[in-house]
């Protein structure tokens, strides 16, 4: 006789499983991403060419975010119906990270390349990025050949891929603490992404691509080398200054009723109690965040 299990969802509705469904979700959940597999194949030829003409910098940087990415994505689909704390820890060391790092290494860049066209790129990058929602919005009314998370994890990080690969590029000697603290951000989005995607029934493999899609983008972008003109090169690194201060706010850890956060907490009814606990917890790793790079920034120096 076939087992069934009779189990009631949070809208009250009665979901009944059978072997037979049970195994098709658990299928759906474990395949592996062919597209995912293909960025994988690409990137690690593109690895070698970049260790051939030696930019080793770049490619330890882009191999950190993939590994960060890809190592998370199975943490997050194995603790997929847990607490939300461990993602505001993520979240709030990379974003802190992050933002310190883009006001430290990048924003001086821009400036002394030319004050004006500096911030004028600062300012176009912060506003391209709170556009880029927008676009994000729009693809979740479109049918899509891949997951819309994927697809939005993919086109964040081939854009931070170029702009990477270009700022190394050019600047050769350039530390690697700015790219680490930029793509320090790959691990706690693998990890909520991962949990989105397995509680869709859907394969967390498929992180691959936008695992895969930063170093692909920043190894390609290296090799383009930027004209001398300081008002350009203002743009350009302002552009990358605002860009990354736009994601590092973007991943500050909001606690707010109808966040994400609040979507992975694993309680029912009134949670104000538990995001003011969090709260505290978002505050603390962002502090603790740019207190890293800045221990980082004075080991190196």
């Amino acid at each position: 006789m076939v087992g069934i299990d009779i189990v009631m969802n949070s809208t009250g509705c009665v979901n009944i499983v059978t072997p037979i469904n049970r195994y098709a979700r658990i299928n759906s959940v474990t395949r592996i991403s062919r597209v995912g597999v293909a960025a994988t194949v690409i990137f690690i030829g593109l690895s070698a060419y970049a260790a051939s003409v030696g930019a080793w910098k770049l490619l330890g940087i882009t191999w950190v975010a993939f590994a960060a990415m890809a190592l998370a994505a199975p943490l997050g689909v194995r603790h997929h119906d847990e607490g939300a704390n461990a993602l505001v820890w993520g979240y709030g060391l990379a974003s802190g990270a992050m933002v310190t790092s883009a006001a430290v290494f990048l924003v001086p860049q821009a400036i002394n390349h030319h004050p004006k066209y500096g911030g004028f790129g600062i300012a176009a990058g912060l506003l391209v990025g709170f556009a880029s929602h927008t676009v994000g919005h729009r693809l979740a009314h479109m049918d899509l050949p891949v997951d819309r998370t994927v697809a939005e994890l993919a086109a964040h990080a081939f854009s931070a891929g170029l702009i990477i690969g270009i700022v190394y590029g050019n600047m050769p000697d350039l530390g690697p603490t700015l790219g680490l603290a930029i793509v320090s951000h790959k691990g706690p989005a693998g990890y909520a992404a991962a949990r989105r995607l397995t509680s869709k029934g859907r394969t967390a493999s498929s992180l691959l691509l936008p695992a895969a899609a930063l170093g692909i983008a920043a190894i390609l972008a290296s090799i383009i080398v930027l004209p001398g003109s300081g008002p350009f090169r203002g743009v350009v690194f302002g552009f990358a200054a605002g860009v990354f201060l736009h994601v590092a706010m973007d991943f500050l850890p909001r606690c707010e009723i109808g966040s994400e956060i609040h979507d992975h907490l694993s309680v029912e009814g009134d949670a104000h109690a538990l995001l003011d606990r969090l709260r505290v917890h978002a505050v603390v790793s962002t502090l603790l965040g740019g207190v890293i790079v800045f221990v980082a920034w004075l080991f190196v120096v």
